[in-house]
Protein backbone atom coordinates (compact mmCIF):
# COMPACT_ATOMS: atom_id res chain seq x y z
CA UNK A 1 0.00 0.00 0.00
CA UNK A 2 1.32 3.61 -0.90
CA UNK A 3 1.80 5.92 1.61
CA UNK A 4 3.81 8.38 -0.16
CA UNK A 5 1.80 10.67 -3.10
CA UNK A 6 4.01 13.52 -3.59
CA UNK A 7 2.81 14.15 -7.12
CA UNK A 8 -0.59 15.33 -5.55
CA UNK A 9 1.62 19.14 -4.93
CA UNK A 10 1.32 20.65 -7.58
CA UNK A 11 2.16 24.79 -8.43
CA UNK A 12 -0.78 27.19 -8.73
CA UNK A 13 0.20 28.55 -11.68
CA UNK A 14 0.12 25.33 -13.27
CA UNK A 15 -2.98 24.32 -12.22
CA UNK A 16 -4.62 27.28 -13.84
CA UNK A 17 -3.06 26.72 -16.77
CA UNK A 18 -3.86 23.18 -16.81
CA UNK A 19 -7.64 24.20 -16.48
CA UNK A 20 -7.56 26.38 -18.90
CA UNK A 21 -6.06 23.99 -21.43
CA UNK A 22 -8.75 21.61 -20.46
CA UNK A 23 -11.47 23.69 -21.05
CA UNK A 24 -10.24 24.79 -24.46
CA UNK A 25 -9.55 21.41 -25.78
CA UNK A 26 -8.03 20.37 -29.22
CA UNK A 27 -9.15 21.97 -31.60
CA UNK A 28 -9.25 21.09 -35.37
CA UNK A 29 -5.85 21.54 -37.44
CA UNK A 30 -3.59 21.67 -34.15
CA UNK A 31 -1.25 19.42 -35.52
CA UNK A 32 1.42 20.66 -33.72
CA UNK A 33 -0.52 20.85 -30.23
CA UNK A 34 -1.59 17.15 -31.28
CA UNK A 35 2.15 15.90 -31.92
CA UNK A 36 3.11 17.75 -28.73
CA UNK A 37 0.81 15.83 -26.77
CA UNK A 38 1.58 12.19 -28.44
CA UNK A 39 5.06 12.63 -27.44
CA UNK A 40 4.35 13.25 -24.10
CA UNK A 41 2.76 10.21 -23.74
CA UNK A 42 4.45 8.19 -25.36
CA UNK A 43 7.88 9.35 -23.34
CA UNK A 44 5.32 8.11 -20.27
CA UNK A 45 4.49 4.98 -21.76
CA UNK A 46 7.99 4.41 -22.29
CA UNK A 47 8.65 3.77 -18.42
CA UNK A 48 5.71 1.23 -18.38
CA UNK A 49 7.81 -2.02 -19.43
CA UNK A 50 9.87 -1.19 -16.58
CA UNK A 51 6.85 -0.94 -13.84
CA UNK A 52 7.34 -2.12 -10.45
CA UNK A 53 10.82 -3.36 -11.23
CA UNK A 54 14.98 -2.03 -9.54
CA UNK A 55 17.74 -1.63 -11.92
CA UNK A 56 21.38 -0.49 -11.27
CA UNK A 57 22.80 2.27 -12.11
CA UNK A 58 25.80 4.17 -12.35
CA UNK A 59 27.73 8.48 -13.11
CA UNK A 60 29.33 8.22 -16.28
CA UNK A 61 29.68 11.99 -16.14
CA UNK A 62 30.35 14.39 -13.33
CA UNK A 63 32.83 17.23 -13.95
CA UNK A 64 32.28 17.87 -9.98
CA UNK A 65 32.61 14.39 -7.95
CA UNK A 66 31.35 14.53 -4.37
CA UNK A 67 32.19 11.26 -2.07
CA UNK A 68 28.27 11.35 -1.33
CA UNK A 69 28.14 9.51 -4.93
CA UNK A 70 30.52 7.18 -4.25
CA UNK A 71 27.48 4.25 -3.76
CA UNK A 72 25.85 2.31 -5.73
CA UNK A 73 23.01 3.47 -7.64
CA UNK A 74 19.50 1.70 -7.81
CA UNK A 75 16.46 3.06 -9.48
CA UNK A 76 13.35 1.77 -8.67
CA UNK A 77 10.30 2.51 -11.12
CA UNK A 78 8.06 1.50 -8.25
CA UNK A 79 4.80 3.46 -9.63
CA UNK A 80 3.19 3.92 -12.79
CA UNK A 81 -0.23 4.91 -12.92
CA UNK A 82 -2.29 6.76 -15.63
CA UNK A 83 -0.32 9.37 -15.92
CA UNK A 84 2.06 9.43 -13.27
CA UNK A 85 5.46 7.52 -12.74
CA UNK A 86 7.57 7.40 -9.47
CA UNK A 87 10.96 6.32 -9.37
CA UNK A 88 13.08 6.26 -6.07
CA UNK A 89 16.93 6.65 -6.60
CA UNK A 90 18.85 4.74 -4.07
CA UNK A 91 22.47 5.94 -3.09
CA UNK A 92 23.80 3.67 -1.07
CA UNK A 93 21.48 3.35 2.25
CA UNK A 94 20.15 6.72 1.36
CA UNK A 95 16.81 5.91 0.44
CA UNK A 96 15.75 10.11 0.46
CA UNK A 97 15.19 10.56 -3.08
CA UNK A 98 12.22 9.81 -5.36
CA UNK A 99 11.78 11.85 -9.07
CA UNK A 100 8.39 11.69 -9.66
CA UNK A 101 6.96 12.20 -13.34
CA UNK A 102 3.35 13.40 -13.90
CA UNK A 103 1.67 14.38 -17.22
CA UNK A 104 -0.48 17.24 -17.74
CA UNK A 105 -2.53 18.79 -20.99
CA UNK A 106 0.10 19.91 -22.92
CA UNK A 107 3.43 19.56 -20.19
CA UNK A 108 5.01 16.90 -18.08
CA UNK A 109 6.73 18.23 -14.72
CA UNK A 110 9.50 16.06 -13.43
CA UNK A 111 10.22 16.88 -9.05
CA UNK A 112 12.73 15.65 -7.36
CA UNK A 113 11.54 14.69 -3.54
CA UNK A 114 13.70 14.50 -1.16
CA UNK A 115 12.83 12.95 2.56
CA UNK A 116 14.02 12.41 5.64
CA UNK A 117 13.99 8.79 7.21
CA UNK A 118 11.07 9.73 9.65
CA UNK A 119 8.84 10.65 6.08
CA UNK A 120 9.52 14.62 7.00
CA UNK A 121 10.72 16.40 3.70
CA UNK A 122 13.72 18.40 3.35
CA UNK A 123 14.12 22.20 3.37
CA UNK A 124 14.79 21.98 -0.43
CA UNK A 125 11.59 19.38 -1.72
CA UNK A 126 10.48 19.38 -3.87
CA UNK A 127 12.11 20.98 -7.15
CA UNK A 128 12.16 20.80 -10.39
CA UNK A 129 10.80 21.68 -13.65
CA UNK A 130 8.24 21.42 -16.30
CA UNK A 131 8.92 20.50 -20.35
CA UNK A 132 8.56 24.19 -22.51
CA UNK A 133 8.68 22.97 -26.07
CA UNK A 134 7.73 19.63 -27.94
CA UNK A 135 10.24 16.81 -26.66
CA UNK A 136 10.51 13.51 -28.03
CA UNK A 137 8.90 10.23 -26.71
CA UNK A 138 12.09 9.23 -26.02
CA UNK A 139 13.39 12.52 -24.47
CA UNK A 140 11.99 15.23 -22.33
CA UNK A 141 14.31 17.86 -20.83
CA UNK A 142 12.42 19.84 -17.73
CA UNK A 143 14.20 24.02 -17.02
CA UNK A 144 13.77 24.57 -13.63
CA UNK A 145 10.47 26.16 -12.64
CA UNK A 146 9.95 29.41 -10.89
CA UNK A 147 9.03 27.73 -7.57
CA UNK A 148 12.14 25.96 -7.59
CA UNK A 149 13.94 28.85 -8.36
CA UNK A 150 12.56 30.64 -4.91
CA UNK A 151 13.15 27.76 -3.11
CA UNK A 152 17.12 27.60 -4.29
CA UNK A 153 17.61 31.29 -3.67
CA UNK A 154 15.55 30.59 0.09
CA UNK A 155 18.12 27.91 1.17
CA UNK A 156 21.50 29.71 -0.68
CA UNK A 157 21.58 27.49 -3.06
CA UNK A 158 20.97 30.25 -6.48
CA UNK A 159 23.82 28.83 -9.13
CA UNK A 160 21.04 26.03 -9.34
CA UNK A 161 18.63 28.45 -10.69
CA UNK A 162 19.38 27.82 -14.53
CA UNK A 163 19.38 24.10 -13.59
CA UNK A 164 17.64 21.98 -16.58
CA UNK A 165 17.32 18.25 -16.10
CA UNK A 166 16.80 15.76 -19.01
CA UNK A 167 15.77 12.04 -19.13
CA UNK A 168 16.56 10.52 -22.10
CA UNK A 169 16.01 6.70 -23.31
CA UNK A 170 19.48 5.78 -24.99
CA UNK A 171 18.64 2.94 -26.67
CA UNK A 172 16.35 -0.20 -25.33
CA UNK A 173 19.04 -1.08 -22.26
CA UNK A 174 19.78 2.50 -21.07
CA UNK A 175 17.53 5.45 -19.27
CA UNK A 176 19.89 8.93 -18.79
CA UNK A 177 19.41 11.11 -15.82
CA UNK A 178 21.19 14.42 -16.51
CA UNK A 179 21.42 17.68 -15.12
CA UNK A 180 23.08 20.24 -16.66
CA UNK A 181 24.19 24.32 -15.88
CA UNK A 182 26.87 26.38 -17.15
CA UNK A 183 29.63 25.11 -15.64
CA UNK A 184 28.12 21.33 -13.96
CA UNK A 185 27.19 18.43 -15.75
CA UNK A 186 26.07 15.36 -13.83
CA UNK A 187 24.82 12.30 -15.99
CA UNK A 188 23.67 8.97 -14.27
CA UNK A 189 22.88 5.84 -16.79
CA UNK A 190 20.60 3.48 -15.68
CA UNK A 191 20.88 -0.09 -17.25
CA UNK A 192 17.69 -1.77 -17.90
CA UNK A 193 18.88 -4.72 -19.73
CA UNK A 194 18.46 -6.68 -16.19
CA UNK A 195 15.96 -6.18 -13.11
CA UNK A 196 17.85 -6.57 -10.23
CA UNK A 197 16.33 -7.64 -6.78
CA UNK A 198 13.78 -5.08 -5.35
CA UNK A 199 15.42 -2.61 -2.82
CA UNK A 200 13.87 -1.71 0.47
CA UNK A 201 11.03 1.07 0.44
CA UNK A 202 12.16 4.42 0.07
CA UNK A 203 11.82 6.73 2.78
CA UNK A 204 7.76 8.11 3.06
CA UNK A 205 6.95 4.80 2.01
CA UNK A 206 5.64 1.96 4.08
CA UNK A 207 5.92 -1.69 2.66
Amino acid sequence: MKQFNPAGVLRPTLLAAASIALLAGCQPGEQENTGYIDAQTAFMDAFRPYCGQAFAAKIVTDNQPSPAWDYPLVVHIRDCEERVIRMPLHVGEDRSRTWVLTQHPGYIDFQHYHLHEDGTPDDVSPYGGQTIVTGEATVQAFPVDEASKALFIENGLDVSTTNTWTIRFVDDNTMSYQLSRPGRIFEVHVDLSQPIDLPPPAWGYKG
